[in-house]
């Protein structure tokens, strides 16, 4: 496993003590509220700025001049950013940091080196449950003994779940999964041969719908497969006249599109009440005239609902589901918790697969394994048939020999309206 150096120092014991003594002296006299400015790096520029005042106007600190920035950015870490592990959380180039034990290195998942350990650890549960309460606050939210668990959005988009005993048994765990910051196209799909040229130019096409009918798609495949990925990829592809309503357990999805509502879930508050599912979400959507529906993870009642809406005129909406074949996606959606009448099949037009495999040359490699058409209902079943299939034997997704009969569909509809 490869190693991830920080170059930042720890404290000692009396630079923490000094480190406090500033912290609660900035606590006093810094005066403006953070969370009104929105980007990360101006508000730790705008405090960074205001810790250094306070150290030129302190002589009784005694800090030499030359270490008024180590000091300054120590306090800032801690009051706006994120301790120990705030660079970690400004490196692009990771996609999750894993804190999963007190006196443990913390783990990073690189996006080109996988998964590496780090020169970082915790020494005592209390300087992770700190950490984890700062965000929790930071975020509207609570954790606890009563409620150990804790599963959210950052203000930069980030997820982080966090759970701490009894929930974790050897301690508290926090795992931040990072988002790029400029999300990843159709064309870098194609060059870390995710999918094919072909094959992307279909799905284009399914999405775009010749602006006729777009497709009705579901991504299916495991967890850390890239289904959000590719979600976002092919809800790029919508054209901007549309107006747009996503729903997320989390908000994750980042669209160039600016007709487009951002609808996301939230659990029920101290006294039980509030909670905002993704069925409730699901249903609301379909009060806002959406010309595209998107729902981020399908797993529970608002498969019925999207499905309803699929077989109502709500075309080319999208989402995704665990699953690892066509025909396991058509089992999952149709039994419990989904439930979805398997009648109701017949508005789903494309399954797509995508799996995470390991190459013993390339190591952890994303691939869309298989695109399967859904061709109608028979018997109470529901009828497929792959229009693309991985070839691993080259490492390629090809076009098999089937024709599409949704592009026949598609091409018939496109002749008549023009």
């Amino acid at each position: 496993m490869l190693y991830y150096y920080i170059p930042v120092p720890r404290p000692t014991s009396s630079e923490k003590t000094i480190i406090n003594t500033i912290k609660e002296a900035a606590t006093r006299l810094i005066t403006i509220a953070p969370y009104r400015i929105r980007d990360p790096q101006q508000r730790k520029a705008v405090y960074y700025q205001r810790v250094m005042d306070i150290l030129r106007n302190s002589p009784e600190l005694k800090i030499p001049q030359h270490r008024f920035d180590f000091y300054a950015n120590a306090v800032v870490r801690d009051m706006v950013g994120y301790g120990l592990i705030d660079s970690l959380v400004n490196d692009d180039k990771l996609e999750e940091i894993m804190i999963i034990a007190p006196k443990t290195p913390v783990y990073v998942f690189h996006r080109e080196y996988e998964m590496m350990l780090t020169n970082i650890e915790f020494f005592n549960d209390n300087e992770i449950q700190d950490l984890i309460n700062k965000i929790a606050r930071q975020i509207g939210r609570r954790i606890d003994i009563s409620s150990p668990l804790l599963d959210a959005r950052l203000p930069d988009g980030s997820r982080v779940n966090a759970t701490i005993p009894p929930a974790s048994v050897e301690g508290s765990t926090l795992t931040i999964r990072k988002f790029k910051k400029d999300p990843y196209t159709l064309v870098d799909l194609i060059n870390f041969n995710t999918i094919s040229i072909e094959a992307a130019a279909f799905l284009w096409l399914m999405v775009e719908g010749l602006a006729t009918r777009p497709a009705n798609i579901l991504i299916a495949g495991g967890t850390g497969s890239g289904k959000t990925t590719l979600l976002n990829v092919l809800s790029a592809l919508i054209p901007t006249s549309e107006r747009i309503v996503s729903i997320e357990d989390t908000a994750e999805l980042s669209l160039p599109l600016k007709h487009w509502i951002r609808l996301e879930a939230r659990p029920p508050g101290l006294e039980g009440r509030g909670e905002l599912t993704l069925d409730i979400l699901t249903k609301n959507s379909l009060r806002m005239r959406p010309d595209r529906i998107i729902v981020g993870e399908v797993r529970h009642d608002e498969a019925f609902t999207l499905f309803t809406a699929m077989n109502t005129g709500h075309d080319g909406s999208l989402g995704t589901v665990h699953a690892n074949s066509a025909q396991e996606t058509i089992v999952r959606v149709t039994n419990p918790p989904m439930n979805v009448p398997e009648v109701m099949l017949s508005g789903l037009d494309f399954i797509i697969i995508e799996n995470r495999l390991h190459d013993r040359k390339k190591g952890t490699i994303r691939r869309v394994t298989e695109i399967s058409e859904v061709t109608g209902v028979l018997e109470k079943r529901a009828q497929t048939q792959t229009i693309f299939e991985r070839d691993p034997t080259d490492d390629s997704l090809k076009r098999t020999q089937i024709p599409s009969q949704y592009v026949g569909t598609l091409c018939r509809a496109f002749k008549e309206k023009h």
